[in-house]
């Protein structure tokens, strides 16, 4: 195990891989994050001021100090959402093979059912009928070995497992939980009007996953992106790109011409918001069996812990 990496952490990160927060439903997800920073902020090295209520949906922010920075990290997941007569419906962009395991609950009880594709169609597979608008998500099979953690929903929980670590030693700025960005967004443009109207926060970063390619690897350190399906202002990442050099954590340079992340709708509130994507390389997206180096998460938290001081 990476020498930086507790027991105790991982412990987190799977409890966090666990939390039934599919997109549209991030309930579970709030009132976790609420008790985790109750519980555990008395030990932090500020304790933040907990931002939420029906005007924030069930978005959260952490309020620490005074805010130069805001980072956003999504708390929803991929799903699937019952149709009628045994069918599903995606929620954003699952990955669907036969025999994947699905979980969730109706009134009548808890669910476990196999995932069934015909025809490009998607079924369940279960004893009963689920009712209708019911969501599932995948199984959680939670893995781990010297050098990788493997599990579901490591996208996004991982960037919420690094704000967490980041919210140890943070003295000013903002952690801000966003929701449903795996099936549209919708959240980040009053989570941009409410951060600029507050408190002037004029530059964000965002705490996401994204691809292992041919230019991004595992163990290569954090990626920082330079472009996706959106282009941040040049002359903010060229500043993100400056400090990261400085801090001697290890770190890769990403282009991408598709994918994206709340950085789009940050890029197209009408809110004069620089971003940057930061986030560690996963394989196997949006399946059970998303899987990242433990080297990458570490300089994932790391790189945020340099950058939200000297940003």
């Amino acid at each position: 195990m990476n020498e930086n990496m507790k027991q105790t952490d991982l412990a987190l990160l799977q409890a966090l891989c666990g939390v039934f927060a599919p997109s549209g439903n991030e309930v579970a997800m709030k009132d976790f994050l609420i008790e985790y920073v109750e519980k555990k902020s008395a030990q932090w090295k500020v304790r933040p001021d907990l931002i939420h209520g029906t005007a924030f949906q069930d978005c959260l922010i952490l309020k620490f100090g005074k805010p130069r920075t805001a980072v956003f990290a999504h708390i929803d997941s991929i799903g699937f959402t019952v149709r009628y007569e045994n069918q599903l419906v995606p929620i954003g962009s699952p990955e669907a093979e036969d025999g994947y395991v699905l979980e969730g609950q109706d009134s009548m009880g808890p669910i476990q059912c196999k995932l069934k594709v015909q025809d490009r169609h998607l079924f369940y597979d279960f004893g009963r009928g689920i009712e209708t608008g019911t969501e599932l998500v995948f199984q959680q099979d939670f893995r781990e070995t010297d050098d990788f953690v493997q599990s579901c929903y490591l996208d996004n929980r991982l960037g919420v497992y690094a704000m967490l670590k980041l919210a140890e030693t943070l003295e000013d700025g903002l952690i801000v939980f966003s929701c449903g960005e795996e099936h549209g967004g919708g959240t980040v443009p009053f989570l941009c009007k409410y951060i600029y109207e507050q408190y002037a926060v004029k530059q964000a970063l965002v705490a996401d996953i994204t691809w292992v390619t041919e230019g991004v690897q595992h163990g290569g350190g954090v990626a920082i992106s330079m472009r996706d399906m959106s282009v941040p202002r040049r002359s903010y990442v060229d500043r993100i790109l400056k400090l990261a050099e400085q801090s001697g954590i290890p770190y890769q340079i990403e282009v991408e011409r598709s994918g994206g992340s709340d950085g789009r709708e940050i890029h197209a509130s009408p809110y004069p918001i620089d971003w940057c994507f930061i986030g560690a390389p996963e394989d196997h997206v949006h399946s059970p069996d998303e899987i990242v180096h433990k080297k990458d998460i570490q300089s994932m938290i790391d790189m945020y812990v340099y950058l939200m001081q000297n940003l």
